[in-house]
């Protein structure tokens, strides 16, 4: 299994950790790690690296 860690673009802040899921809904960006919690960030993904787990996320 191949689980992300999704940040901040502006200062490299870890937004969530073992994310599995990411959803984009108009504005906001829905972030699920493994055990199902969810984060809601209003903002836009700017990157995906799958070859090193990393998402960057610009938040509004």
């Amino acid at each position: 299994m191949c689980l992300a860690t999704v940040y901040k673009e502006e200062d490299d802040t870890v937004i969530c950790r073992n994310v599995s899921k990411i959803l984009v809904e108009g504005k906001d960006v829905i972030i699920r790690d493994i055990m199902g919690e969810e984060i809601t960030v209003e903002g836009n993904i700017l990157m995906v690296d799958l070859a090193n787990s990393i998402v960057k996320l610009e938040c509004k």
